[in-house]
């Protein structure tokens, strides 16, 4: 890689990086509306993220007395440019592909962490004691649902390389090819236990409810996010956004890319996109309450946990018998 391809890769990820905010926030407004209307209320605007992050933008960050001014106003920023990269990773079948020198699936593993750890590491500088306990919670709550996360990318990891004459595979970018030309992973039986466990992941992995224990805003008045404002607090709402799209958009890529090229491509990828949003956390939200942090935690230990091992069993077991 030459010095130019080299300048040209934070320009590409900024690129990227925009396309998927806006698209994100547009998915975010059309979750809210959706979810008033299953709660027969009206509900905002579709552009009502926009108005939100423009009006952060314009306000003031308040520190805390006694945090730790530095970590407190620029970890945000740290998760935002982690997301950013992990949304430049993840390929869009038909329309673009990653560059291979940023990395491959397990440096993918590795961002999807970075939220996570932001929002422990701002509750923890901030001084608040609310911040703490979501500290604690988003501590117990990635672990509880990183053990599946990895088993569900080890299984499709491995049975595309097992396909492929190899062990593992762990570019994104040969994994959409082989399903291009094998067909999709979602259509494969020893796979389904891993689809699920991918989804039931989702909603933990994003803070949404009945997983949001962490910040819990009728018991924890948003825990580890509660002093934070300005800029700061929308750095945060960028980060949720652009996670949000890369873990949809991932779900897709292992499970279900299409086979078409240009712009129905992106339509349709986005489609899909939308259709798993809608269905794994806009209803999941509007029907069923929150968890406690023992409830929520003993379930990713119980079935999302098993469903890995049995996918990851089942693709092993099959690689033997190849």
């Amino acid at each position: 890689m030459n010095q130019f391809e080299f300048l040209l890769i934070p320009i590409w990820v900024m690129v990227v990086a925009t396309a998927g905010l806006v698209i994100g926030l547009l998915a975010k407004g059309a979750d809210r509306i959706l979810l008033a209307r299953l709660q027969r209320r009206v509900g905002p605007p579709l552009l009502q993220p926009f108005y939100d992050v423009a009006k952060l933008m314009r306000k003031h960050s308040m520190v805390p007395q006694g945090s730790f001014a530095a970590l407190f106003l620029y970890l945000p920023a740290a998760g935002v440019c982690a997301m950013a990269v992990a949304l430049a990773l993840v390929p869009v079948p038909g329309w673009y592909q990653p560059p291979a020198q940023l990395g491959d699936m397990l440096v993918l593993l590795y961002l999807l962490a970075v939220p996570a750890v932001v929002i422990m590491l701002s509750g923890s500088v901030s001084g608040s004691t609310f911040g703490a306990i979501g500290f604690s919670r988003e501590m117990s709550m990635m672990l509880a649902y990183e053990g599946p996360l990895l088993l569900v990318l080890l299984s499709v990891a491995i049975h595309v390389g097992v396909a492929q004459g190899g062990f593992i595979c762990l570019s994104l970018t040969e994994i959409v090819a082989w399903q291009q030309a094998n067909g999709n992973l979602v259509a494969t039986p020893w796979l389904w236990p891993a689809v699920l466990a991918f989804l039931s992941v989702i909603p933990a992995n994003l803070g949404v409810p009945p997983f949001d224990v962490p910040e819990a805003e009728s018991e924890l008045l948003e825990g580890p996010l509660l002093e934070y404002s300005g800029p700061a607090l929308a750095m945060f709402k960028l980060m949720s956004t652009l996670k949000t799209v890369v873990v949809f958009s991932l779900a897709v890529v292992l499970f279900w890319p299409g086979a078409l090229t240009g712009l129905a491509a992106l339509a349709v990828h986005l489609f899909k996109c939308l259709v798993l949003f809608l269905l794994a956390k806009t209803l999941l939200r509007a029907s069923v309450g929150r968890m406690r942090i023992d409830q929520a935690f003993l379930f990713y230990f119980k079935w999302p946990e098993l469903l890995g091992v049995l996918s990851l069993a089942l693709v092993l077991l099959g690689s033997l018998r190849g």
